[in-house]
């Protein structure tokens, strides 16, 4: 599996063949890609803030995967032409890709009218193997945690049951969770390597992620954080 940061909360998973973009937003300093260049298989939608979906309508003949409000809200107002709506505890096969979504504790208001909401925000477990109650050691998984909070499902379930292996974690403060917070997510997941993700794209989100870094340490973790550069890859 290789993941590949683009700044932010975007990332573009590779699962063998099968090619997933998670929350296209290439309005951020930390990337240079063009999204015209990018050719995934799916997209897949956390929520519905626009530095979530924000890019969204340059991959309008991609299906595209994300809660049924979500997802009724890209086809209606971004020109995309197949979606795939799914909701929380639900396993999805794309392609090579089993995803699970799961809840991300986040507001969901899309644009400035608030009648208009995309349900529950999510997270995403991507993995190579479909998720079952007997551990496999030859899977590999990764979670992308969304735009969230704290939440203890992080160690009483995703943790032990959807068994990721690594996690991108928001550690930008003020809209979802700051280092220490994260840090501690990353300690109840117990996964063996940790990303920090959505910081630095404006002033409030603005850190120093060598904070990230020395929390996840005092945790007593073992994983191994990679501050990755904009557009690095790192294979799992």
């Amino acid at each position: 599996m290789e993941l590949t940061w683009h700044g932010h909360s975007t990332w573009y998973v590779s699962v063998g063949s099968t090619d997933l973009l998670i929350d296209p937003f290439f309005g951020n300093p930390k990337t240079e890609v063009d999204p015209a260049t990018l050719d995934p298989d799916y997209v897949l939608l956390t929520h519905g803030h626009a530095d979530h979906i924000g890019d969204v309508d340059r991959f309008q003949s991609t299906p595209v995967a994300a809660t049924p409000e979500v997802a009724g809200y890209v086809e209606d107002n971004y020109g995309v032409e197949e979606t795939i709506g799914f909701n929380l505890g639900g396993t999805i096969e794309l392609g090579g890709a089993f995803v699970t979504m799961h809840r991300a504790d986040h507001t969901n208001g899309m644009d400035t009218d608030y009648e208009a909401t995309g349900g529950m925000p999510a997270g995403f477990i991507v993995s190579d193997t479909k998720p079952t109650q007997g551990s496999d050691p030859d899977s590999t998984t990764f979670y992308h945690a969304g735009d969230t909070s704290l939440m203890t499902e992080m160690r009483e379930v995703i943790g032990p049951y959807l068994e990721p292996d690594a996690a991108a974690v928001p550690v930008g403060d003020h809209f979802t969770m700051g280092p220490m917070q994260a840090a501690i997510a990353v300690d109840w997941l117990d996964v063996d390597h940790a990303f920090p993700m959505h910081y630095d794209s404006f002033p409030p989100i603005e850190i120093d992620t060598d904070e990230f870094v020395r929390e996840v340490k005092a945790t007593g973790s073992n994983a191994d954080v990679h501050v990755l550069e904009g557009d690095e890859t790192f294979e799992l």
